[in-house]
């Protein structure tokens, strides 16, 4: 458990310029990096107990944010994107 929750450009420190750039161009990268940052407080609140739920939920919760970066991942990695 951390302190604090996870940044994209914490994970992907090469990457900031590009994500910056998708953030600006493409609605659907945009879109993706802002629900990324909601899980990720979300997840952080459970994780704290500030806002505890079972562990179910938080699994799940666990599960979309990685495809969720996953996602990211590939548009970063693409040029065209």
């Amino acid at each position: 458990m951390s302190n604090a929750p996870n940044d994209l450009t914490e994970d992907f420190p090469d990457k900031v310029d590009r994500i910056h750039e998708l953030k600006t161009s493409n609605n659907h990268f945009a879109r993706l990096y802002d629900e990324y940052n909601e899980l990720n407080r979300t997840i952080h609140r459970i994780e704290t107990r500030v806002e505890p739920k079972p562990e179910e939920i938080e699994e799940e919760l666990k599960r979309r944010r990685l495809q969720i970066k996953d996602e990211i991942m590939a548009m970063l990695d693409n040029e065209n994107a």
